[in-house]
């Protein structure tokens, strides 16, 4: 994290700085957060311990498990039958309107959050807006694919993420829970997803029995991605034999929306400016 923040802030007078300036704003110092950040409270818990930051960065105390039981944490059913297990999956965690009613009650209304929609894409520089709005006292909290923009070689990861966003730099956005750094382009890819999500062969196989039937998935979302007709094809590939190529994921909806919510006291002239402010534009 140092390494990169010297890269960031590194020296050099180069043309354009004084325009890059406007891309920079902080809630905390790189050592305030370090300090500050509230690390994940329990499985899934992602969205509320954003929440817990959030509240604390606006100045209302409130304690972890305060913030779980506002937000109301889905877990997942790992020993479901395959049906129940992949519908705990499409909502396991939380939603960007779990997060704003939780924000709410925890903090006994003083608190106001606004989601900013940013799939499909929408016309906006990401940092620069989000340094807009951090310069004004809003707290953003980004809900983001994380298995958008994998690194190269590493495993997909297994979940989309919540996470407080303390600052940003030109070019770079700077998050709590893991205190961590993207690009501004890995970040705005992963803002800018689909409702969708990537379930792991083995997670599905292990489940699979003989008498599964998943004609119970009759919702039109997954009626759409035929996930019958995936799981089926999963299957089969299992009887082909190990050298034939294999299905890594099959793809179910999400509940989760990408985008960025903004925070800020209810009751401040920011506040309703947040709630007023509208939708940003389409590409």
């Amino acid at each position: 994290m140092e390494a990169v923040c010297e890269q960031v802030h590194g020296g050099g007078e180069e043309e354009g700085e004084e325009e890059e300036e406007g891309e920079e704003a902080m809630l905390w110092s790189f050592q305030e957060a370090v300090e500050r950040q509230t690390q994940q409270i329990g499985a899934s818990a992602c969205g509320a311990t954003a929440v817990v930051d959030v509240l604390k960065a606006l100045g209302v105390d409130v304690a972890p498990e305060d913030a779980d039981r506002c937000v109301q944490t889905r877990l997942r059913r790992p020993e479901a039958p395959l049906p129940d297990y992949l519908l705990s999956r499409s909502h396991a965690g939380a939603t960007h309107a779990q997060l704003i009613r939780g924000a709410r009650e925890a903090s006994g209304g003083k608190v106001a959050g606004r989601f900013f929609h940013l799939h499909p894409r929408r016309r906006v520089g990401l940092v620069r807006w989000l340094a807009r709005w951090i310069r004004k006292g809003a707290v953003p909290v980004a809900t983001m694919n994380m298995q958008l923009a994998a690194p190269e070689g590493e495993e997909v990861p297994d979940a989309w993420h919540h996470q407080l966003v303390f600052g940003v730099a030109p070019g770079a956005v700077f998050m709590t829970n893991p205190l961590d750094v993207g690009s501004e382009e890995e970040v705005h890819q992963r803002l800018c997803s689909e409702s969708v999500l990537l379930i792991r062969r083995e997670d599905v196989l292990q489940r699979l029995t003989p008498d599964c039937c998943l004609s119970s998935l009759s919702d039109p979302l997954w009626k759409a991605l035929d996930i019958e007709g995936q799981v089926r094809q999963m299957a089969l590939e299992e009887e082909r034999g190990p050298d034939r190529p294999k299905s890594a994921h099959v793809t179910i909806p999400a509940a989760y929306r990408s985008g960025v919510t903004l925070f800020a006291l209810r009751e401040s002239g920011l506040g309703r400016e947040l709630l007023e402010a509208p939708e940003l534009p389409l590409l």
